[in-house]
């Protein structure tokens, strides 16, 4: 005689489907989110740097448009 509590139960495996494929997108949409921000954080980190070095070595920008006279 098989044990009842053995068989497979299809509305189970439909609910675990669904809530592993829930818990996929949330990872996938927790990665992108945590990648943007490495990567703004590191081009706002260079920014600064680049900014502080040019100041701090009395370097100025020079203007694109000249002044007209």
């Amino acid at each position: 005689m098989s044990n009842p509590w053995l068989k497979k139960n299809p509305f189970m495996s439909m609910w675990l489907s669904a809530a592993n494929s829930v818990a996929n997108t949330a990872r996938g949409q927790a990665t992108r989110q945590a990648r943007r921000n490495a990567s703004a954080a590191a081009a706002q980190a260079g920014s600064s740097l680049f900014s502080f070095w040019t100041q701090a070595m009395g370097l100025t920008a020079k203007s694109a448009h000249r002044k007209k006279r």
